[in-house]
């Protein structure tokens, strides 16, 4: 799922958000309009000014499981979660950001 979200990133079918929703979808034929309710949460405008891509993770996760998943995707940027922050301490670009909740939620969802 990691390499088809970054995929769709990359390829600009969506933003970060997006792209970790549609990957999800892909695999899972879950969550078909998830993607569309997703369109105003990236470049920092997902609520609370969370990285888009965690935020989808959030989304399809479950409020169960945000902060434990939450923590995962902060050791990977640095202890970041907010779009401001990880950009201005320059620890993931937003493609890693997506490639990493990806991950997370393909984890999660086999341990589920």
């Amino acid at each position: 799922m990691k390499n088809l979200a970054s995929e769709l990133y990359r390829k600009s079918h969506g933003n970060c958000a997006q792209a970790v929703a549609m990957a999800w979808h892909s695999k899972t034929s879950q969550g078909a309009n998830l993607s569309k309710e997703l369109v105003r949460c990236g470049r920092g405008q997902a609520p609370a000014g969370l990285c888009g891509a965690l935020y989808a993770l959030h989304r399809i996760a479950g409020p169960e499981n945000a902060e434990h998943l939450t923590g995962s995707f902060a050791k990977a940027s640095g202890g970041h979660t907010t779009c401001k922050d990880i950009r201005a301490a320059k620890t993931m670009p937003c493609i890693e950001c997506v490639e990493v909740a990806a991950s997370l939620l393909d984890k999660h969802s086999q341990n589920s």
